[in-house]
């Protein structure tokens, strides 16, 4: 795979929530952390995500904002 994005994490997807049109894709990325991806449905299907699987989460943000309570 190359992709100009240089946030890339590996991790293993732990849960597939699909609904009507969109899926949430959870992924582990280590030590418990969890990220959480809004997809479609069919690109779930296309790049045959499945729990267990091992997937490579993605970050591109034109903005990154840090918050302190």
């Amino acid at each position: 795979m190359r992709i100009s994005a240089r946030n890339q994490i590996k991790g293993t997807v732990v849960e597939v929530t699909k609904g009507a049109t969109t899926s949430h894709v959870r992924v582990d990325i280590g030590n418990g952390t969890i990220v959480t991806s809004a997809i479609t449905n069919e690109a779930v299907d296309d790049l045959g995500i499945k729990v267990q699987g091992q997937v490579f989460v993605v970050i591109k943000a034109s903005d990154v904002m840090i918050a302190v309570d």
